[in-house]
């Protein structure tokens, strides 16, 4: 799951359906796949969105990091 979240992430336009195989193969159904790549999507999205409009952190992540 991680492999295809960081794929789906770092390189978008390379993803193919070869990209499922390992996690059906893993035991995640079309309804899963279907969120683990809808959540994924979501979070490249909100950053984007966020640092195209040069959102900051709030003071208190600033101290966890």
């Amino acid at each position: 799951m991680l492999d295809y979240a960081a794929k789906l992430t770092k390189t978008p336009g390379k993803m193919n359906e070869k990209d499922l195989v390992p996690l059906r193969e893993s035991g995640y159904d079309d309804r899963a796949i279907l969120d683990i790549n809808q959540i994924t999507s979501y979070y490249a999205y909100v950053n984007r969105v966020a640092d195209g409009l040069g959102v900051e952190l709030e003071d208190f992540w600033n101290k966890m990091l």
